[in-house]
């Protein structure tokens, strides 16, 4: 097999129906891969190369055929990706070497797991890995990095000889734990509960309702464009609080409704007849198993959320009660939290593990890293043990 490697600037250079058609043949495709996202990451200024990203998108052709490809971005930071290597990065500074530039193969500002590594087989997806360090290592970078990849991406650089680390994510999985049914109802959900969560999660929620807050919901072409505009509003505030500048721009969320609409659910609390706060998650699909299309299994991920007044936890409604209860309604088998938050337990999301792929060029600090690695991978066991342990359904 004779692949020829193909770098690429601009992600409108590659064919997007090539692109998609072998992103829906992977284990575990998610709507943050498909050309039409990662396109307009770049065309709305949000993932280029003066935000610190800068696309060299990897494409593999035998023939006319696209027989592998992925997300490839040099990186001058370590922001929006999740996969915190910032004392990596601290270590090579104080030994005068230089961390940055270095690679990533991700979605970028999207800590959603799923295939990164798209490739038509097995023998394509390893000779993807091998293009990745060979060009890596023609660059002169520090590193690369695979962050949030599948089984079949953990396995062919696990082959190739990168360094494994997992981290921790909280997902709500729509299975009631005593029969494996689908929840009936969020009534259904909560009969699941201990009783102690089962009493905050209703008191948290009466609380807004108390307030005088009731939330609507749209999906794809029925989210009006001054709903886009009143989210963003949320989005933007929510940032600027933390004392930082929005890494997504209005430009994006504008594609997102003009190319993706469908992928997308909007929940908009208002009170008295003003809008007050929004979320937004996407809607995807995912294999059951691999191989099985028709086994496909609606997936949601949270995304996006704020707000423009206070109301004593409204965050919890809106990012997790509303969506959960609207993906109970619709079948949706999985709603992903995001990156982070072990208060989601109390809201029945459980602990996952994630995981990331790393190459260092350096043989020394690659040691030192592999070590790091044991350590820490000990470490997410016990903690993944220890959260089962409080898990917050009834026994």
């Amino acid at each position: 097999m004779r692949l020829r490697s193909q770098f690429i600037t601009d992600p409108a250079d590659i064919n997007p129906a090539a692109w998609n058609a072998l992103l829906a043949t992977q284990a575990t495709p998610t709507p943050f891969m498909r050309h039409e996202y990662l396109a307009a990451l770049h065309t709305s200024g949000s993932a280029v190369a003066r935000t610190g990203w800068a696309p060299h998108f990897l494409l593999l052709h035998e023939g006319g055929e696209l027989a592998a490809a992925c997300p490839l971005y040099v990186k001058a930071h370590s922001y929006g990706e999740y996969v915190f290597d910032w004392a990596w990065a601290n270590a090579y500074a104080e030994h005068g070497l230089r961390y940055y530039p270095k690679a990533v193969v991700a979605v970028p500002f999207t800590p959603v797991p799923g295939s990164r590594l798209l490739a038509r087989d097995a023998a394509a997806r390893a000779a993807l890995v091998r293009a990745l360090i060979d060009w890596c290592g023609q660059k002169k970078l520090s590193s690369l990095h695979v962050l949030f990849g599948d089984a079949a991406d953990r396995a062919a650089c696990d082959d190739a000889g990168l360094m494994q680390r997992s981290q921790v994510q909280f997902h709500w999985q729509n299975r009631h734990p005593a029969t494996g049914s689908p929840f009936a109802s969020f009534d259904d959900l909560l009969a699941s509960l201990t009783q102690e969560k089962r009493k905050k999660i209703r008191q948290e929620r009466r609380k807004v309702m108390d307030a005088g807050v009731r939330f609507r919901w749209a999906r794809g072409a029925d989210i009006a464009a001054e709903d886009w505009a009143f989210f963003y509003r949320c989005y933007e505030r929510t940032y600027l609080e933390h004392g930082n500048a929005p890494y997504l721009t209005p430009a994006f969320f504008a594609a997102m409704a003009q190319h993706m609409a469908e992928d997308w659910v909007l929940f908009i609390a208002e009170r008295d007849g003003q809008s007050i706060a929004s979320s937004l998650i996407a809607v995807g699909a995912c294999p059951s198993s691999a191989g099985s299309p028709k086994g496909l299994n609606p997936v949601a991920y949270g995304r996006y959320w704020g707000a423009l007044e206070r109301v004593d936890c409204l965050h919890f409604e809106a990012c997790y009660y509303q969506p959960i209860d609207w993906c109970i309604q619709h079948g949706v088998a999985r709603f992903e939290g995001g990156a982070q938050g072990e208060h989601k337990m109390a809201r029945a999301l459980m602990p996952v593990a994630t995981a990331s792929s790393h190459w260092l060029a350096h043989p020394a600090f690659a040691d030192a890293v592999e070590r790091f690695l044991a350590r820490e991978s000990q470490g997410i066991e016990g903690y993944l043990a220890h959260l089962d342990e409080r898990s917050p359904f009834r026994h």
